[in-house]
């Protein structure tokens, strides 16, 4: 009985320095991220503009830096939210439907109110109407970036229970990118993709655990789905739910082939890959800028939707959960810190960004529209969100006497 114990207690051990890890890999990279979108912001606003610009239209090897960028090196980003995903579901904070119940009424609110809110601003231009999606989604890195820079103004289990609506946020934004926003399909790529995914799930069900096997197949699967008309990154989700991860799968003091590649992506995806996109994307040259740009329906369609839109969805569906006792809330943690943690939700940026430039593929007017309206709602929700906290952190300890 003591041993099964001990044995117990080493998991839960485990399992929470693994999540201190993640939260601080995940708040500091949300902290280069965002030193990166502002330097875009002043390249593409300086005399170095037009080598920014031509260099992300360069060809290579048949692609544009900015294809390759968005594609590929996004892909590996992928492969990292879909190792998250699948970690949190198979032993993690979302491993049972008590601990889901919170941040997944809460994901659901944050991304349906955002979407009816674009619609509705942008439903007399059947045009614009596409990218309805766009600030549906959340920044998991910048969000958490934010909240690391309060410190011990906010309770642990708020940064926990934002982490776990993230993922799953990022769970519902991979779905939607893979049913809205897939172009014409070729079906004998498709076929490539459905035997290379078949290998892959074989592979996981006999038990073969070499990290460099799936990798390579991983590659093929990029490929042909590079080529069907499905976006290529989500090889990179496909991939990662066929990696084992099971505790059962391996030995008690080993670590899943799941958990290695995860502790390898991190630092190169938060360091370097999701920088890089924010640095290629978040360029928009403010040259001849006018009101008009700031009032277009696709700017304030986002800027609204991540704005207002997510901090209601995912306050009042939050409350909607605890009042009707199907979750329990955030341990230490005011209604006014959750109020706080809604808002930052709305900093869409590498995922609506994202979105953004799948909805409107050849369109620079829209995708200028779409880079002003994320920029705006997301710092709105960051600087409104983090006063917030500040604010409530501050009342808390007050209360304490401390």
């Amino acid at each position: 009985m003591a041993l099964r114990q001990d044995h117990d207690s080493k998991k839960m051990h485990r399992r929470a320095g693994a999540l201190r890890t993640f939260l601080k890999s995940e708040a500091a990279g949300g902290v280069i991220l965002m030193m990166a979108a502002v330097l875009a912001m002043i390249v593409a606003n300086s005399a170095l503009a037009p080598m920014y610009f031509s260099t992300l239209q360069a060809k290579l090897a048949g692609l544009s830096v900015l294809h390759w960028i968005n594609d590929a090196l996004m892909a590996i980003f992928f492969l990292l939210v879909g190792l998250e995903i699948k970690r949190e579901f198979v032993g993690g904070e979302l491993a049972t439907w008590p601990k889901r119940a919170l941040p997944g009424v809460a994901a659901a609110g944050g991304m349906i109110l955002p979407a009816l809110i674009y619609a509705a601003i942008n439903m007399h231009t059947p045009a614009t109407l596409r990218g309805w999606a766009i600030p549906a989604a959340t920044d998991i890195a910048f969000a958490l970036g934010v909240l690391a820079l309060l410190g011990s103004r906010a309770p642990v289990s708020l940064k926990i229970f934002l982490a776990a609506l993230a993922i799953l946020d990022d769970l519902g934004a991979v779905v939607i990118i893979a049913i809205f926003y897939t172009a014409d399909l070729s079906l004998p790529a498709l076929a490539g993709v459905a035997v290379t995914t078949a290998v892959l799930v074989a592979l996981n069900l006999t038990g073969a655990k070499r990290l460099v096997v799936y990798l390579a197949l991983g590659v093929v699967l990029w490929i042909f789905m590079h080529e069907s008309g499905v976006h290529a990154t989500l090889a990179g989700v496909v991939l990662a739910l066929t990696i084992p991860g099971r505790e059962d799968q391996i030995g008690e003091d080993k670590k899943s082939p799941l958990q290695e590649l995860e502790h390898l992506l991190h630092v190169p995806v938060a360091f370097f890959i999701v920088p890089i996109f924010g640095f290629a994307n978040a360029g928009v040259s403010l040259a001849g800028a006018s009101l008009s740009q700031l009032t277009h329906p696709v700017t304030l369609g986002i800027a609204a939707g991540l704005f207002v839109g997510k901090q209601l969805g995912v306050f009042f569906f939050t409350r909607l959960a605890l009042a009707t006792r199907l979750a329990e809330p955030p341990a230490g943690a005011s209604t006014v810190q959750i109020y706080g943690v809604s808002i930052l939700c709305g900093i869409g940026f590498t995922m609506s960004l994202f979105i953004g430039l799948l909805a409107f593929p050849n369109a620079p007017d829209l995708e200028a529209a779409v880079k002003i309206g994320v920029l705006l709602g997301s710092i709105t929700s960051g600087l409104v969100g983090a006063g917030i906290l500040i604010a409530a952190g501050g009342s808390a300890k007050r209360s304490l006497g401390v």
